[in-house]
């Protein structure tokens, strides 16, 4: 089969791979149909996270086609469509019956930081992901969950990660009717934390970025105001003066370790290695954020140690709140908010191209160009 493999930092192509087969009873083998590209996936690509090794294939955002089940199999069957939850889990272990799918024991066994996870570093369990034309599914009794007739890839492909997170996002911050609440990070996930907050009950909703696309995206699809750090530098500032001086009532970080802003955190962070990536934009919403309010982290840090502003945290009696996301809970209410109207995942596509053009596509997510703030890849078109 023809997939993207990992070949150095900065450097990716696609060429031919074995075939997938089933490896355990609960398997089935997919035949991708959609296969999206994550901000997660640039952390892997910019070689940023440890035991990322050469030959993976990326990608934890698909959409499939059954092709072959394993002998355990009961609830799908081939030709079936499925949306798969980016998570690997089994369903059966202690977070997984408590729906934390995200702290899943079984399909990680030898990391007890991460469950396993498609396409992401030997750290997460080493499945290859999805950005190829066939992929393994494990546990595919729970996890994978079946496309209904009336609906298309293109409406349930975002159900995998990005609204899930971005829903996870918003209900981690505790949002009271009329809140003002404030996303740092206008990629896919941040937009998607944004319309969230309006779901439940936000009275104002504040996003933050500096690239052109994402902001406009942020007004016209998530309906927020948006503070642009190409003119207002100090965004803690901008807050504050936006809010009477108190700052937001929720903060929610949608960026991660590769967030800029600071030239002392790009350095140790992002070009040294000494820390987990830059956490300028968590130091921001923790300074940002109104005290006793809440700050909710969905942005992905790797597990050493970062530049954290925790005892301003406590004294301002923050809560913080952070994780994976555990798709898998979320995926029926999205589904239904989708169906509904109430979300619009299409809307957040900017960019399709075939899978033979994904080096390309990496390179134009990655330098942020042609207003490209999601892009799909169609391994089989």
């Amino acid at each position: 089969m023809r997939a993207l493999v990992y070949e150095a930092p900065y450097r990716v192509r696609v060429r031919e791979k074995p075939d997938p087969a089933i490896e355990h009873p609960d398997d089935v083998v997919l035949r991708v149909t959609r296969a999206a590209i994550c901000g997660s996936d640039l952390h892997l690509f910019h070689g940023l996270v440890p035991d990322t090794r050469v030959g993976t294939t990326f990608g934890h955002e698909f959409t499939g086609v059954v092709e072959e089940t394993g002998p355990g199999v009961r609830s799908l069957r081939r030709g079936d469509r499925v949306v798969v939850p980016f998570n690997v889990s089994c369903g059966t272990c202690f977070y997984c019956r408590r729906g934390v799918t995200a702290d899943c024991e079984s399909s990680n066994p030898s990391n007890e930081l991460a469950c396993g996870v498609y396409g992401y570093s030997h750290t997460t369990g080493g499945y290859d992901g999805g950005q190829a034309e066939y992929v393994r599914v494990p546990f595919a009794d729970f996890g994978p969950m079946k496309i209904p007739d009336d609906l298309e890839d293109d409406d349930v492909l975002l159900l995998s990660d990005v609204l899930p997170t971005g829903y996870q996002g918003a209900e981690m911050g505790g949002i009271q009717e009329g809140d003002t609440v404030a996303v740092f990070g206008c990629g896919a996930v941040g937009l998607a934390a944004a319309r969230s907050a309006w779901l439940l009950g936000a009275g104002r909703v504040v996003a933050i970025d500096r690239v052109e696309a994402r902001l406009r995206m942020a007004e016209r699809w998530a309906g927020a105001e948006t503070v642009d750090l190409r003119t207002e530098g100090d965004p803690v500032a901008a807050l504050k003066d936006r809010t009477r001086g108190r700052g937001p009532d929720v903060c929610i970080d949608a960026v991660g370790l590769e967030a800029s802003g600071s030239a002392f955190q790009t350095l140790v962070g992002r070009k040294l290695k000494l820390a987990a990536g830059s956490a300028i934009a968590l130091s921001w919403a923790i300074h940002a954020v109104r005290k006793d309010g809440t700050v909710s982290i969905v942005g992905v840090y790797g597990p050493p140690a970062n530049l954290v502003p925790i005892g301003v945290a406590m004294n301002k009696g923050l809560t913080l709140r952070m994780a994976q996301a555990s798709v898998k809970r979320y995926m029926p209410h999205l589904l239904e908010l989708v169906r509904a109207g109430r979300l619009d995942p299409r809307g957040l596509v900017t960019h399709r191209m075939p899978l033979e053009h994904a080096p390309k596509a990496y390179a134009l997510f990655d330098r942020k160009e042609d207003g490209c703030v999601k892009c799909v890849l169609l391994p089989h078109g």
